[in-house]
């Protein structure tokens, strides 16, 4: 495909330079551009796989537990721990709990990592926290759990995660719509680029087409001519184009490695993610070669 004999001299137009190079571009702006969507996306459906059907229990500090009370009041809250018992209790017996277990508090440490630095004080007044996993199928009335736990262990707060995971999934929905809006632009540019390159080269080589014409060619046989062409081009530059992008998501991945791995879900592309962004290349040469097709072919049916 590189180098498919021509009966025109195509190779030899300045515009062939011009072609590889914008393709070249707009490969990588493409290929940036869609492993972004995948990259957010994936992580938003990591996100969301481990957090539905599960809730978060919150139980926080009192005076009590902090030292700073009088311990003579009438009504003064139990203990943290004793606090935490009573809610655990409460969760396993309600229908439509799968588990409860309290996160420990050097689990709790290593989540404030990222954060806070691995020297905590042993004295800082952390909530408990309860992981609770809710049966599938198990109706279960969360405002109603979340009511009950209030009323019955002091400090106590439910969160089921959906504000946070509505934030989320429209995050990824902005970030795709984005994505595609970049590669629709850059799609659209690059066929205006390919368009220009068959006008020009139409142009140029006008009376080696009439020539050709006189001598029996038809005009689909002057169109495979720059289709050939051109797709060698946009496979050329489509290659640079690859190249550079995946170098760049290798030194983002590299740069972005310690954060992920602490912070972030793993940011990682799957091997069907891998396949989409080496197919861009292929896509590109595709489009470019059925414009160059069409362009021709509607640029001689003009002609008188």
């Amino acid at each position: 495909m590189f180098h498919h004999r021509l009966d025109l001299p195509l190779v030899e137009d300045a515009t062939g330079r011009f072609m590889v190079w914008i393709m070249a571009v707009m490969v990588y702006l493409g290929i940036i551009a869609l492993a972004g969507a995948l990259v957010l996306s994936g992580m938003a459906e990591r996100w969301e796989n481990g957090l539905t059907g599960r809730l978060t229990v919150q139980i926080s500090p009192q005076p009590d537990d902090l030292g700073t009370g009088t311990g003579t009041e009438v009504d003064s809250v139990a203990p943290l721990v004793q606090r935490t018992e009573v809610a655990l209790a409460l969760l396993r017996a309600t229908p439509g709990v799968a588990r409860a277990e309290p996160i420990t508090l050097a689990a709790a440490h290593k989540l404030l990592e990222p954060w806070l630095g691995s020297a905590l004080p042993d004295d800082l007044p952390l909530p408990a926290l309860i992981d609770v996993e809710v049966a599938d199928g198990g109706g279960l009335e969360v405002p109603a759990l979340a009511d009950r736990l209030a009323r019955s262990v002091p400090g106590a707060r439910l969160d089921n995660h959906a504000a946070w995971l509505d934030d989320l999934r429209r995050l990824a929905r902005t970030a795709q719509l984005v994505a595609l809006a970049v590669v629709i632009l850059v799609g659209a540019a690059t066929l205006a680029a390919v368009v220009f390159a068959v006008r020009t080269g139409l142009a140029i080589h006008s009376p080696v087409v009439e020539l050709l014409h006189l001598m029996g060619a038809s005009d689909q046989y002057v169109a495979r001519q720059f289709q050939a062409h051109i797709v060698g081009l946009a496979l050329r530059g489509g290659a640079v184009g690859l190249g550079l992008g995946l170098v760049t998501l290798a030194v983002l991945a590299h740069a972005a490695g310690d954060v992920s791995s602490d912070m972030l879900p793993s940011m990682a592309l799957t091997p069907r993610q891998w396949l989409a962004l080496g197919a861009v290349p292929l896509v590109a040469a595709g489009l470019a070669a059925i414009t160059a097709r069409w362009t021709v072919l509607r640029v001689l049916a003009a002609l008188p």
